[in-house]
């Protein structure tokens, strides 16, 4: 998806865990690991986005992991409460853009992808936690990061 605003962009980067391996895909402009996730829509929230993320990009339904501790309030039909991303952080994409990420844990019941033939990758793959410090993969540390949290977040 292009760029909604010029400065900054807000996106959701989702981690999905599924029997203890968690999914990342190769991002199809700079062929490196990532994460599921893209930009929320202006006619969207947060969690509403990383959903719709997951789905386009690999065809899974998940649920959102949502810190035991909060009492997140009943909501109805003037005010509902959104499960808060565990990570944001602040992402130089060129020398005038930048996103605003808000990173999510997702539980997924199934490792079955289905991937749409709109959607480009040059693949996706479930990642241990010992193949995650694989070199051969070359996965950055921040990424690799996010993957053991929700890995030792998420074990089931």
């Amino acid at each position: 998806m292009p760029h909604i605003h010029e400065k900054i962009d807000f996106t959701v980067e989702v981690f999905i865990v599924y029997k203890n391996k968690v999914l990342l895909r190769i991002h199809d402009k700079y062929k490196i690991w990532l994460s599921v996730g893209g930009h929320i829509e202006l006619d969207e929230d947060p969690n509403q986005a990383a959903l719709r993320e997951v789905i386009e990009e690999v065809g899974l339904k998940v649920e959102l992991y949502k810190d035991p501790n909060l009492n997140l309030i009943s909501n109805n039909e003037r005010y509902s409460e959104l499960i808060p991303p565990i990570f944001m952080s602040r992402m130089n994409i060129t020398d005038t853009h930048e996103h605003v990420v808000l990173t999510y844990f997702a539980k997924s019941n199934t490792d079955k992808l289905i991937i749409s033939k709109s959607e480009k990758t040059e693949g996706c793959r479930w990642f241990t936690m010992e193949e995650l410090d694989n070199p051969k993969y070359r996965i950055k540390d921040t990424i690799k990061n996010y993957a053991k949290r929700a890995l030792e977040t998420l074990k089931y």
